[in-house]
């Protein structure tokens, strides 16, 4: 019998090596190599899931029959409108978040909505870290009865494909993708190996029946999934659970959709029931605003085709250092940094002597840079201890020269202000000629000097 051939496999990229190695020269990545079995190369035919079982014969576009009306809804519509619409037949779905976030508490939940709606088929659901009395406990606390959502407690995945193909059903999910194996492989559950191949498996199977199927991935500690990044190549759509731990909040978030757009977001709510649906989150999430108090600057933000109202605090105060500390949660701490920098050179407002700290309340990411002339508003407000107007809110890209630029979605951005009580708006003068109805009363500036003389006017600027 020929000697099996082992090598030593990275298991944050997957760069293989004949020697172990105490760093990766790929990722660099200290102490990530294992020892695995080498995979046989070549000999072996992936059975194909095309037209007629085959796969070989090219097809017309035009003769391929697509609708996009035959999208499942899950029954969770934050989960739907992140996915495009509701789940795409035959699609591979990633769910990844940080332990604790409610991935598995969102799936039951959905699958149990789906079972319930599925016309008597099932819904089949494997825990391979859970037991199916734990499993079982958790839908009890969520109200999943579902006579059709059926539990798997099992971490072979021939197995959990053998159980598949017998009830061909409505959906599947594997939670989670780290602890199925392969018997042949001869690695340990979570490697390399393990995970490419397992999720290959899956993948053959969801395109060839049709079924769409969750897998749930662990996160590392820098927030990616953990394993091989071809495991997020291979997949339709990678949903990330985003969230801290201190907050209630939860906001779902597409990185990668091949089916629909990556810019919508759904947020939930944690509760002792289980995830709740946020249908009004701008309402939530300025329910705690503190008014009247400097630093404290609304903006409206939007993500795919949904505005949100958010509130950025900004705190400058005098430093106990020689350098003045930069910092922020919720917005890029670059961005933060440029901002003042534009404020001391253009306007000559001095933060070097001052420690300078912005937060966005809530949890919530403002990755889009309308948000830089709240971030603006906030830090003068903050360095000359005056409020600007409660009623008000500021949206608008800054640029190096202090000039203000125009954004998206001005029109959706003013009509949720509105909706939300607010009675006046400062944004880019260039969006305001846009705009045909204004929604409420508008202030535009083409520069953040113009801003400002207008929110302190007995601030004293320097001259430009």
């Amino acid at each position: 019998m020929a000697k099996k051939r082992t090598e030593f496999v990275c298991q944050a990229c997957g760069h293989r090596s004949i020697k172990w190695l105490g760093q990766c020269p790929s990722c660099k990545a200290w102490s990530s190599l294992s020892e695995e079995v080498a995979e046989a190369r070549g000999g072996e035919v992936r059975p194909a899931w095309g037209a007629g079982g085959t796969g070989l014969a090219p097809t017309p576009i035009r003769a391929i029959e697509g609708d996009e009306a035959a999208r499942i809804r899950t029954g969770i519509a934050e989960l739907d409108r992140v996915l495009g619409g509701g789940v795409v037949p035959g699609a591979l779905i990633l769910l990844g978040g940080d332990p604790g976030i409610g991935k598995s508490t969102l799936l039951l939940a959905a699958l149990d909505r789906l079972a319930s709606s599925g016309g008597g088929r099932p819904v089949l659901y494997v825990s391979g870290e859970e037991s199916l009395r734990q499993t079982k406990l958790r839908g009890d606390r969520l109200g999943a009865s579902s006579e059709n959502l059926l539990l798997l407690a099992e971490t072979d995945a021939e197995r959990v494909l053998a159980q598949a193909e017998k009830l061909a059903p409505l959906a599947l999910a594997v939670d989670s993708i780290q602890t199925l194996f392969l018997p042949e492989l001869g690695s340990a559950p979570g490697t390399v190996s393990q995970v490419r191949e397992v999720a290959g498996r899956l993948m053959a199977f969801a395109k060839r029946t049709d079924t769409p199927t969750f897998i749930v991935g662990h996160v590392t500690k820098d927030g990616s999934i953990a394993g091989p990044r071809i495991l997020e190549h291979m997949v339709d759509t990678v949903l990330y659970f985003e969230g801290e731990a201190s907050h209630t909040f939860r906001v779902l978030r597409a990185h990668k959709n091949r089916f629909g757009s990556t810019n919508e977001i759904g947020v939930f709510e944690m509760r002792s029931s289980g995830l709740s649906e946020v249908a009004d989150p701008s309402a939530l999430f300025l329910a705690e605003r503190p008014v009247g108090q400097p630093g404290s600057v609304v903006t409206p933000t939007v993500s795919g085709t949904r505005p949100l109202l958010v509130e950025v605090q900004a705190l400058v105060a005098p430093t106990q250092y020689g350098t003045g500390q930069r910092k922020s949660i919720g917005v890029d701490p670059n961005r933060v940094a440029l901002l003042a920098a534009v404020l001391e050179r253009k306007l000559g407002l001095s933060f070097g002597p001052c420690d300078i700290f912005v937060n966005v309340a809530g949890g919530v990411e403002l990755d889009e840079p309308a948000a830089d002339l709240a971030v603006c508003a906030a830090l003068v407000s903050s360095r000359v201890n005056v409020a600007v107007p409660a009623s008000a809110v500021f949206f608008g890209e800054v640029g190096l020269a202090g000039e203000v630029r125009a954004v998206t979605a001005g029109d959706i951005r003013l009509a949720e202000a509105s909706k939300m009580g607010f009675s006046s708006a400062y944004l880019p003068a260039t969006n305001l000629r846009r705009l045909e109805a204004p929604e409420l009363p508008l202030v535009g500036v083409s520069s953040v000097r113009e801003l400002l003389e207008a929110l302190f006017p007995d601030l004293q600027l320097q001259a430009s």
